[in-house]
């Protein structure tokens, strides 16, 4: 048996969860790297090795997916010591009134539910042991509302309200809780948002310089890594031109 710890990290194909795979992969810890795009967590598997990744594709929306998977998952495997729950998207920029339902659906299902479906499939064992560090991946959204951002903005303000109320519900089992909040990110998220269309995603990184998913594993190994007795409960982090979720300082 392994004496490395384990992490779970879902969403590790690209973004903050391949980049936070990455660090953790280079600092000891051994990586559950959970996601979709099954081509990219081999990647991993062949950068790291077997015995660093182990890869799992499943979608968080499903939740008879994720429980198979963890049923599933190798003995040795199967002691979670730390969750990022980091899969999550945002899909269109539009009005209340003109959104589009099926958007509405992928955001609150992936970043509401699914972080529930896996939170739960995980818990057991990290209560059973008093031992466990679960950490949500919010948003600067989830602490400021922004016209036409109004379902990923309740989507990620859930998140900040579960990532509360799980603290004080799992502080007397022994496991803790934490929450970064990013402000932009250069990941393929304004992509999806946009529907694929590259030239209007790039333009929202265009005249500053935004955070890379680098800054967010940066933080990430931080975090894990402090001594048991402390927990950095909620972390806002922005660019150095970033202001407030619609404040931003461009030098175009």
């Amino acid at each position: 048996m392994s004496q490395k710890k384990t992490a779970l990290i879902t969403g590790a194909s690209s973004g903050i969860g391949r980049a936070t795979a990455m660090v953790l992969a280079q600092n000891g810890f051994r990586i559950i790297a959970a996601g979709r795009r099954v081509e990219r967590l081999q990647e991993l598997v062949n950068q790291y090795g077997e015995d660093t990744i182990l890869p799992i594709a499943f979608d968080v929306r499903d939740k008879v997916a994720v429980q198979d998977a963890f049923t599933n998952l190798p003995s040795d495997w199967s002691t979670i010591d730390l969750l990022i729950n980091n899969a999550g998207n945002a899909h269109g920029l539009a009005p209340i009134q003109s959104g589009d339902v099926d958007d509405w659906d992928a955001m609150l299902d992936i970043n509401v539910k699914g972080l529930l479906y896996v939170t739960k499939a995980v818990l057991p064992g990290m209560v059973a042991r008093k031992s466990g560090h679960i950490i949500n991946i919010g948003s600067i959204a989830g602490k400021e509302a922004y016209a036409n951002g109004n379902v990923y903005c309740a989507s990620k303000f859930a998140v900040d309200a579960l990532s509360k109320a799980m603290r004080i519900d799992l502080v007397q089992e022994g496991v803790k809780v934490s929450e970064i909040n990013p402000g932009a990110v250069e990941t393929e998220f304004s992509e999806v948002r946009f529907k694929g269309d590259k030239e209007r995603a790039a333009t929202v990184y265009k005249g500053y310089e935004a955070l890379q998913p680098e800054d967010i594993a940066d933080l990430i190994h931080f975090m894990v890594t402090r001594p048991s007795r402390v927990n950095l409960a909620e972390v806002l982090i922005l660019p150095a031109a970033q202001a407030s979720a619609t404040v931003m300082h461009k030098q175009l």
